[in-house]
Parts: structure tokens; sequence; C-alpha cells
């Protein structure tokens, strides 16, 4: 039978890295994990937590303010169109109706108000 050698005293260990390889990737295996721990740490920590509910808070509100304006913008448009025809020319046929209700309107409230004087 053949001799066993072992491999204590030999410049390199059993995988062929040598003891200073193994060393450094110590190090930079605890490098690596300190990193980690810091990263985690940052992000489970109350302000980073609070910033990123504001952050999405914020998200939400401007993308409900901007969904708001497409639909009021929407809105002006469509009505805007009931009073002016494609060429940006006024439909008096529908403002002289509503001229006229508003106006009345606007008598009627100015009578109730004397009423109550």
């Amino acid at each position: 039978m053949g001799e066993v050698v072992g491999t204590r005293g030999k410049d390199n260990g059993p995988d062929g890295r040598s003891a200073a390889q193994i060393e450094a990737d110590i190090i930079r295996t605890r490098k690596q994990l300190a990193a980690t721990l810091d990263e985690l740490a940052v992000a489970v920590h109350p302000s980073t937590i609070v910033g990123k509910a504001k952050a999405d808070a914020k998200a939400v509100v401007d993308r409900t303010a901007g969904r708001a304006f497409v639909a009021a913008s929407r809105g002006v448009e469509q009505l805007r169109a009931q009073f002016v025809d494609e060429k940006g020319n006024p439909r008096k046929e529908r403002i002289v109706p509503v001229a006229a209700v508003a106006g009345a309107v606007v008598v009627g409230l100015v009578l109730l108000r004397r009423r109550k004087q």
C-alpha cells in the first residue's frame, strides 16, 4: 500500500489554495457580509421605512392628481365642443338659449333677494 501523505506543513491545502489565499477569501467574505448587514440595517431603519411610505404616498397623489387633471381637461374640451364648432366659431344656436337661462336665473336670484329684504 501507498503511503498517505498529510497536507499539514505544505504550502497548498487539499483544494489547491494556499493559506494566504484562504485567509484573503475569508477577509473578502467578511467584508461582503458586513456590507450586506449594513444594507439590511439601512433598509429596516424606521426613517427609511417612513421615507419610502412618504414617497409611495406622494406617487399615489401625483398619479391621482394627474388623472383628475386629464379628466377635467377632457370635460372642459367636451363642454367647449358644445358651444364652438370645429373651426372655433361660436355655435349661436346653443349659446343663446344657455345665456337666456343664465340671465333668467340671475334675475330670479335678484328678485328673491329683494323679497327677503
